[in-house]
């Protein structure tokens, strides 16, 4: 059995041989879009990330459904379903089965299972001090989402998000493994802080972050202090005391450390040396920062 060190996800791994373990992974949410369609797809995208975060291919998936008996039209489920198939098919994974329950708020997600070469896999033990930290995809889903529900997401801004949430990490994942990287987790609900910090701690290092490198997503800042998703306190209650800021970071950017983020991005430590092909490779990608000694604190945050 091989316990990785990604704590706080949901994921598993189990050593087949010397050269395969398997990846086993679960994750289902409310709606985050209005499109049903889209929210499948999202779902799917999310459930696959832990495979990817660890280097690994996805090879099978089961759904996990609950969906109200009433003012539900089943052409919603269908395309829920659809647009999970979708991107399931999109990355090479099998869709085998699921199960579906009543329940008066929608959730769905999914069951999956990959495969990774356990002496090349990514873990967030991996970092080695002066790589450099990699972001690949920007933040502020969480707050852009929290928005649309109120109203108040102009549609520049949810269409960037959709986006987005819908991207695999497929790529990202496999640019990793050809420039030489063995430091990585996704982040998802615990923020760029939460995550950062776990894969901070478990390398022994001490990450620092340059905030006005952050990619963020189309009025994520502009939003950031009055439409706060509500996973985004019980992070900053969690994590805020591991953080050392820099004197000119303002409450704004703050907040967007702490974003629980959907089918967020993988955040990297890349050799220095291999940081501007994997950059090349990967659209949308930026470097935020490095990895040196550990220090007082897991993070500290410029700005």
């Amino acid at each position: 059995m091989l316990v990785d060190h990604r704590s706080g996800d949901d994921a598993g791994v189990f050593r087949l041989d010397e050269t395969r373990a398997l990846v086993q992974t679960v994750d289902f949410f409310t709606p985050v879009v209005d499109d049903p369609g889209l929210f499948g797809r999202i779902a799917a995208a999310n459930a696959l990330s832990d495979v990817y975060a660890m280097g690994g291919r996805p090879l099978t998936a089961l759904s996990i459904a609950a969906f109200p008996d009433h003012d539900f039209p089943e052409e919603w489920a269908a395309a829920i379903v659809r647009g999970g198939a979708g991107a399931l098919a999109e990355a090479g994974c099998a869709l085998l089965g699921g199960h579906s329950v009543r329940d008066p708020e929608i959730k769905f997600g999914y069951a999956v299972t990959g495969l990774v070469d356990p002496r090349r896999m990514l873990t967030n033990a991996g970092g080695h001090t002066g790589q450099v930290l990699v972001l690949t995809k920007p933040l502020g889903t969480g707050i852009i989402a929290t928005a649309l529900k109120a109203g108040q997401a102009a549609p520049a801004a949810v269409a960037a998000a959709e986006r987005s949430m819908a991207a695999l990490n497929q790529e990202a994942s496999e640019a990793a493994a050809r420039h030489g990287v063995t430091g990585a987790t996704d982040v998802t609900g615990f923020g760029l802080v939460g995550h950062a910090v776990s894969l901070a701690r478990e390398s022994a290092l001490t990450l620092e972050v340059d905030a006005g490198t952050l990619p963020l997503l189309p009025d994520a800042l502009a939003l950031a202090n009055t439409h706060q998703a509500g996973g985004l306190a019980a992070n900053r209650l969690a994590f805020e005391g591991l953080v050392e800021y820099g004197p000119d970071l303002d409450e704004a950017r703050r907040v967007i450390l702490f974003d629980p983020q959907t089918s967020g991005g993988l955040l990297l430590l890349v050799p220095e040396s291999e940081t501007a092909a994997l950059l090349d490779a990967v659209p949308g990608a930026r470097a935020i920062g490095r990895a040196v000694p550990a220090g007082p604190k897991p993070l500290i945050v410029r700005g």
